[in-house]
């Protein structure tokens, strides 16, 4: 039953045909029952009327008889009348209920009357008490001469009418009966209402004949109307709609009328045209963007909102040395091997972000993860951005080396040594930090370039910077000053460590060779808080003049400020 009633309800037409029928039916069986119930009132109505005349006729009948003196055929009049088929019951009454013409109180009253014996009395008398004396229907009809009828029911509860008529006490009778009383008696009618019933019920049944005749003509009429003009009509509109959303988009569908499925299907007609060159619009710039995106040097990975990769480019292929099945079988997270490393760099889209460099299989890699979101802040996917940046960092590390070490020696340049000792002196001063510098030169010299030649000097520089490495610490920033002159800066070291390492310096420095060829180192040493200086010109000039005076002495040794 439950299918049936979900197969009933699935189109629209057995909507609109059930809903049309129910409307229909209800409206249908009301004008019915309202004409029924009209007809039932007009034929008890009509029934009472000619039953009224009936016993106004009676009524008549009877007095015109009982004023030619003939009061038995009266009461034989009455008993006939009971067998009627449609008459129940019909009474003579006096005025106090009781039937007449039954006991000789009526012939002794009119004898009395006449003085004389007119009519003679009956042998055999009784008494029926047809209605009690304070009857209301009864003192009804004696108080307002008029006829009443009413209502009741038998023992076997079938529907009767009756009528209770006055017999006036006209002046012909009042030489019988006297005038002290308006009404003389009173005749009761009763009539069965079964024949009624029966046409009531023979009404109800034709009408419900025509109720269910109107109806199946109404349902056909309507059925065929609704699937013609409804029906059809939606049953095209949603099978080109069906279309469409299978990717046809050429779908017109023929405008019938001016009603509302015309407009509709018009409105379709007009979406679909505009549907399709939104979509040629987007096909359009998809293949643009697609365009861009495979031949784009920068690997591009994206993911929906759920967090699955939708998007590999052949860059990104390319970059990571990965398949794009691979990465989205590997997820977003790990398209570095490193989920933490994309979590803590994904961020929503803000102008403000700054991409990170990532080492990553031999590659310097640029990343730029974000976060999609929509006009209303959701989170509808993320992107990663990979840009290959290997060869540029390393001609930028080869700029900033060429633009701060030296060339023959790569020991630091003098612009490095500048800008260096300027910051360690400041960051000195202000944490109250040791720094000391070691200045100092190539005994000798021009000695080596006079009689060997600049080649074996150069050599002898490349020996120095080579020695210097050796003596001092990592953290130790040694530097060419310009020539034959070199100066080391030694952080977070007192005058006293300036001087071991100094020392240290001078007699590897003697130790060593270049080319058979020894070579000696005078330096200078100055040092931080133990002299006072604001500025790194100063702080050199110091170290120098103790260089100076470690010529001055003898060459080849160590002097300190």
């Amino acid at each position: 039953m439950d299918s049936i009633r979900a197969g009933m309800f699935k189109h629209i037409g057995h909507k609109i045909i059930t809903v049309f029928g129910i409307v229909a039916s209800l409206a249908m069986l009301s004008m019915i029952a309202f004409y029924t119930y009209n007809q039932e009132k007009s034929i008890l109505a009509q029934n009472e009327r000619t039953m009224t005349k009936l016993t106004e006729s009676v009524s008549e009948g009877l007095q015109s008889v009982m004023l030619a003196g003939y009061a038995d055929i009266a009461h034989s009049f009455a008993a006939r009348l009971r067998n009627v088929p449609e008459v129940v019951d019909f009474v003579i009454m006096r005025t106090n209920g009781k039937e007449a013409f039954l006991d000789n109180s009526t012939v002794t009253s009119v004898n009395n009357r006449l003085g004389e014996e007119d009519f003679d009395p009956k042998d055999n008398t009784r008494i029926h008490q047809v209605l009690p004396p304070r009857d209301p229907n009864l003192q009804q009809v004696l108080d307002t001469r008029r006829q009443v009828s009413y209502y009741e029911t038998d023992a076997d509860n079938s529907e009767l009418l009756t009528f209770l008529a006055p017999i006036p006490n006209s002046k012909d009778c009042h030489r019988c009966h006297g005038g002290d009383h308006a009404v003389r008696g009173v005749l009761k009618l009763t009539t069965s209402l079964a024949p009624i019933r029966d046409d009531i019920k023979a009404t109800r049944y034709q009408s419900l004949m025509v109720l269910v005749v109107m109806l199946v003509l109404v349902f056909i009429v309507t059925s065929l109307l609704i699937r013609r003009s409804v029906v059809a009509p939606i049953n095209k509109l949603t099978d080109a709609m069906l279309e469409v959303s299978r990717g046809d988009l050429d779908q017109v569908v023929p405008i019938i009328g001016r009603d509302e499925l015309s407009r509709m299907a018009r409105s379709f007609n007009h979406m679909s045209r505009e549907v399709l060159n939104s979509y040629k619009g987007i096909k359009s710039e998809q293949d643009k963007l697609n365009t861009v995106i495979l031949s784009s040097l920068e690997g591009i990975v994206v993911t929906d909102s759920s967090g699955n990769v939708v998007l590999v480019n052949p860059a990104a292929e390319s970059l990571l040395g990965k398949s794009a099945e691979a990465i989205r079988k590997d997820g977003f997270l790990y398209i570095l091997d490193d989920p933490e490393l994309i979590k803590q760099n994904l961020h929503g889209e803000d102008e403000t972000q700054e991409p990170v460099l990532i080492e990553y299989k031999d590659l310097i890699l640029q990343m730029l993860a974000s976060s999609i979101v929509d006009s209303q802040g959701q989170v509808i996917g993320s992107s990663v951005l990979l840009r290959n940046v290997t060869e540029e960092k390393k001609l930028e590390r080869k700029l900033i080396e060429l633009s701060t070490t030296d060339g023959l020696t790569k020991l630091f340049n003098r612009r490095y040594l500048d800008e260096t000792l300027a910051q360690e002196l400041k960051r000195a001063r202000r944490y109250k930090l040791d720094l000391s510098i070691l200045m100092f030169d190539v005994d000798h010299f021009k000695k080596f370039n006079d009689t060997y030649g600049h080649d074996q000097g150069d050599r002898v520089l490349q020996t120095v910077a080579r020695v210097m490495r050796e003596a001092i610490r990592e953290v130790d920033i040694p530097c060419r000053y310009g020539g034959e002159e070199f100066v080391v800066i030694l952080t977070n070291t007192s005058r006293k460590g300036a001087l071991t390492t100094a020392e240290r310096l001078r007699r590897m420095m003697e130790e060593s060779r270049t080319d058979d060829l020894q070579v000696t180192i005078s330096i200078g040493v100055a040092s931080y808080p133990y002299v006072d200086v604001q500025d790194a010109d100063t702080f050199v000039e110091l170290a120098d003049g103790a260089l100076y005076q470690a010529k001055e002495e003898g060459r080849n040794r160590v002097c300190a400020v």
